[in-house]
């Protein structure tokens, strides 16, 4: 087809940002940097590598993903503790931060709560930044790996795709079957993994995650939250997934209490403050 005799004008259009976020709520960081100098640890849950985990936090306590013993990304679902119609929504949270997100910004929950869930509190991988193929960790772009899309590529029938695993953790925590599970098992925040788009094609791509034992992603809980981390069989994401190909390790959750006070004028979040009518 014949481009049109404007072509080079139209594209020459400068973009702009869909959601402006200067009027956001900001969270205080200097608050929480106080209040995790003196932080005890009352829970933690190693994950095993193919498989996943829940775990719950507290509002006002602190969340730790930690690589322990090789390099390993983790697929990470968020609900509302006491209501798993909550839960985190990756897509408006990459309308609002981008498409990888690190200290400062926040896991923001599905409407109609359209509320912080989560602020992500201190990244040891926060000096990667983007690299020179456009990749970066943390993303908010994939979906996580699943049992349907593997099917439709390779033909197999495999069962340790972050999906199925976040599947039979929710559904082993909550008493529930996997049949009922599954609606709620929702696009996740892809902990340590490094990705982006290829520049000419746009496709979603994958790398060798820079993250190392020692590396953490910590998290504030702004309201009360269940979570489920699923330690991918991709491992580290250099080569393959959905398979029991790639060399994977466990990861470790931790969370944490504030000393007595310390959160002093903090306050959770309130659902979202629109009035539902939608025009009625």
């Amino acid at each position: 087809m014949t481009p049109p005799h404007d072509a080079d004008a139209r594209r020459a259009v400068a973009p702009v940002i869909c959601y402006p976020v200067e009027t956001l709520p900001v969270p205080d960081m200097a608050l929480y940097g106080r209040a995790r100098e003196a932080l005890t640890k009352v829970d933690e849950v190693t994950v095993a590598p193919r498989d996943a985990s829940c775990f719950t936090v507290p509002a006002g306590h602190f969340f730790r993903i930690t690589s322990v013993e090789g390099p390993q990304v983790g697929d990470l679902n968020l609900w509302a503790q006491n209501d798993l119609s909550e839960r985190f929504y990756s897509g408006k949270t990459r309308a609002l931060h981008g498409t990888h997100i690190t200290t400062g910004q926040r896991m923001w929950s599905s409407f109609p709560t359209l509320r912080p869930m989560a602020t992500l509190t201190h990244d040891t991988l926060d000096w990667y930044g983007m690299d020179a193929f456009g990749g970066s960790v943390h993303d908010v772009i994939g979906t996580r790996c699943d049992p349907y899309t593997n099917q439709l590529l390779s033909g197999g029938q495999y069962h340790h795709c972050c999906h199925s695993n976040l599947i039979r953790a929710l559904a082993d925590h909550q008493g529930i079957s996997y049949a009922e599970a599954e609606p709620f098992v929702h696009d996740v925040l892809n902990v340590f993994m490094c990705t982006g788009f290829t520049r000419d094609t746009g496709q979603y791509f994958m790398k060798a995650s820079p993250v190392r034992p020692g590396d953490y992603l910590e998290f504030f809980a702004e309201i009360d939250l269940l979570g489920a981390l699923s330690a991918c069989p991709g491992g580290d994401c250099s080569a393959k997934h959905s398979s029991d190909v790639a060399a994977c390790y466990p990861l470790l959750v931790e969370v944490f209490a504030p000393a007595k006070g310390a959160l002093e004028g903090w306050q959770s979040p309130s659902p979202n403050g629109y009035n539902r009518s939608h025009g009625s």
